[in-house]
């Protein structure tokens, strides 16, 4: 009896890893496409450039190796630590800005306020805009003779002058504006849910302690949003390293190198100066920044749970 049951048991414990194996199959195989994507596009694309930087390929890719010379001079060129120094102004501002924009306006709209709808969609709409549409509709806007100066101007304040897209010292900040304009809203909407994710009964036990809503904010409710706060860091963060189009529509990149950023000195190499080797060089730096930004998110995010 008790081998027959054991060669049951021996029978039918094999027969399970199939079925577990097999498991889902439908969901797994509507996968496919994207883990395919992600290892043979992204990954191997990634390896890719890695390993071609460090070859002199110009106008057709080679594997002539050149060692480190496309980043002894990609790190010597005057152009590239313009731009930079352009794209470590715009993301300072940019990120300290649009989180405090952002969550102020959230923090806005948390208090109930009349057409909190409207006004949320007022906010987000810009997102949905491309950065091409973007750029054109702040060049216009700044333009001085169809713009705010014109405009200003027209209103007999004649002394009036803002001109920042061709003022080689204000420029960064006349794209800023415009960044600002678009990336407010989804960071507003991140916040707002994060906020909207708070007890009440948290708030209701600062009125009673006689604790101010600035200082219940500062000491309670922010710390409590660092998951929020994070995230919202992570995708400022990588939208500022990737800056191209706005730039492309708002100045190309003038007056002189005054607006110039690392997306557009990958362009320029690559199709502009026929380098594949000195574009790939640059890629990988910004490939560099990308992972600087997102290797503490992850240490913050999975290490803290972990931790936990």
């Amino acid at each position: 009896m008790a081998l027959s049951e054991a060669t049951d048991a021996g029978q039918a414990g094999p027969t399970k890893k199939p079925t577990r194996l097999f498991k889902n199959m439908a969901s797994k195989i509507a996968a496919l496409p994207m883990v395919f994507t992600a290892l043979v596009i992204f990954v191997g694309g990634t390896v890719w450039t890695i390993v071609y930087s460090f070859t002199g390929s110009g106008l057709l890719p080679r594997l002539k190796w050149v060692g480190l010379d496309q980043y002894e001079r990609l790190w010597n060129s005057r152009k590239w630590l313009v731009s930079i120094e352009n794209l470590a102004i715009y993301g300072i501002c940019s990120l300290i800005l649009t989180l405090v924009i952002g969550f102020t306006l959230a923090a806005l709209l948390d208090r109930k306020v009349r057409g909190e709808g409207a006004l949320r969609t007022i906010f987000l709409y810009p997102f949905a805009l491309s950065f091409i549409v973007t750029g054109l509709i702040w060049q216009w806007i700044l333009n001085p003779d169809l713009g705010l100066q014109s405009v200003v101007r027209g209103m007999g304040w004649e002394a009036f002058t803002f001109d920042p897209l061709n003022n080689s010292s204000l420029v960064m900040f006349g794209l800023l504006i415009a960044g600002l304009w678009q990336g407010t809203g989804l960071i507003m909407c991140i916040m707002l849910a994060g906020l909207r994710g708070i007890d009440e009964d948290i708030w209701k036990a600062a009125r009673v302690d006689g604790i101010g809503t600035v200082k219940t904010y500062i000491r309670v409710i922010i710390p409590m949003m660092r998951p929020v706060f994070v995230t919202s860091l992570v995708l400022i963060g990588s939208g500022i390293v990737k800056l191209y189009d706005l730039v492309v529509a708002q100045t190309s990149g003038g007056p002189g190198l005054s607006s110039q950023v690392p997306a557009m000195y990958v362009m320029t190499a690559m199709f502009g100066g026929q380098n594949l080797g000195q574009g790939f060089a640059a890629s990988t730096m910004m490939l560099v920044s990308v992972v600087i930004i997102l290797v503490p998110w992850a240490i913050l995010e999975f290490g803290g749970k972990k931790r936990g």
